[in-house]
């Protein structure tokens, strides 16, 4: 019913996926509207404000990136904010002190972690909502995202890959009730072996390990323990559609459906969505409490 924050700053360090440059990272608590945003220390200060919003997303390639009004960009923003997310917080200041957000295992687990150690203070300020009014698609080939109305704020992913230890997976959520703790926070970022040297002749994956993903030869999984989940794979890509959607500024309600759909498609979405005044409109939770009542 009412927004949250942290209760307390909390800190972690660890280096970024694809930079590979150590920073430390500090989640600080922030008043009533002012949503997650961004500030990176290492910058002046006209520089280093990123509010976490869909529309300032300047790459989505292998990570959500996002670019202010200076030039600057912030990379990796995803699994942080899907942690937040997950965790039901509206309001927060994270500090970092460089380019890109640590990636710490490659999953949202630290982040959750911090997240509860720092704890959740509520305030008294109610709740916003996105609704979902009607049907939004977009489509890349055969890769697809869609959102629907729903009174609920669930996920559903599927993937296909050409590798027989990845191949076709599911998986899905209800955010609702704890799930994003249970099933998905622990999904680690994944990849193929025989890409990581083009990645890393390109610039990219240059802090990447098996510490910190999930990476697959053939049909074997290269990291001791294998995997968290049967379906890791498709649990991470749900993750990252978490991560992705919260920068709508705000939780939806409405159903996520992706078929091998990633960053570029999520944040297509979003845009397509706030592109028809339509199919969204602005709920309270109070508001929206009476309006389901009165619909039981």
């Amino acid at each position: 019913m009412y927004q949250t924050t942290l209760k307390s700053p909390i800190s972690c360090t660890g280096i970024g996926l694809h930079s590979g440059e150590k920073s430390v990272m500090t989640m600080k608590p922030a008043e009533a509207g002012t949503g997650i945003v961004f500030e990176r220390t290492d910058l002046v200060n006209g520089a280093r404000h990123f509010p976490a919003r869909f529309d300032l997303v300047s790459d989505t390639f292998l990570c959500t990136t996002l670019r202010n009004a200076s030039g600057a960009t912030l990379s990796t923003v995803e699994h942080v904010m899907a942690a937040l997310a997950g965790c039901g917080i509206d309001n927060a200041l994270i500090e970092v002190g460089g380019p890109e957000i640590p990636i710490m295992d490659g999953s949202s687990e630290a982040f959750v972690f911090l997240i509860d150690c720092a704890g959740v203070d509520v305030l008294d300020a109610p709740r916003r909502y996105l609704r979902v009014l009607q049907d939004v698609k977009v489509e890349d080939g055969d890769k697809t995202a869609r959102l629907s109305p729903a009174n609920c704020r669930s996920f559903h992913c599927e993937i296909v890959y050409d590798n027989a230890r990845i191949a076709r997976q599911n998986a899905s959520l209800d955010l609702d009730n704890d799930g994003f703790k249970n099933d998905v926070a622990r999904a680690r970022t994944f990849g193929l072996m025989e890409d990581v040297d083009t990645l890393r002749a390109n610039g990219l994956a240059l802090g990447g390990s098996l510490d910190n993903a999930v990476v697959v030869s053939g049909d074997k999984v290269l990291n001791e323990g294998g995997l968290r989940y049967d379906n890791e794979f498709a649990r991470h890509k749900v993750l990252d559609a978490v991560g992705d959607l919260a920068l709508a500024g705000a939780p939806i309600l409405g159903a996520f459906d992706g078929y091998c759909s990633g960053h570029a498609l999520n944040n297509k979405l979003l845009a397509a969505l706030f592109a028809n005044e339509n199919a969204w409109c602005w709920v309270t939770a109070g508001a929206e409490a009476e309006r389901l009542a009165a619909t039981a």
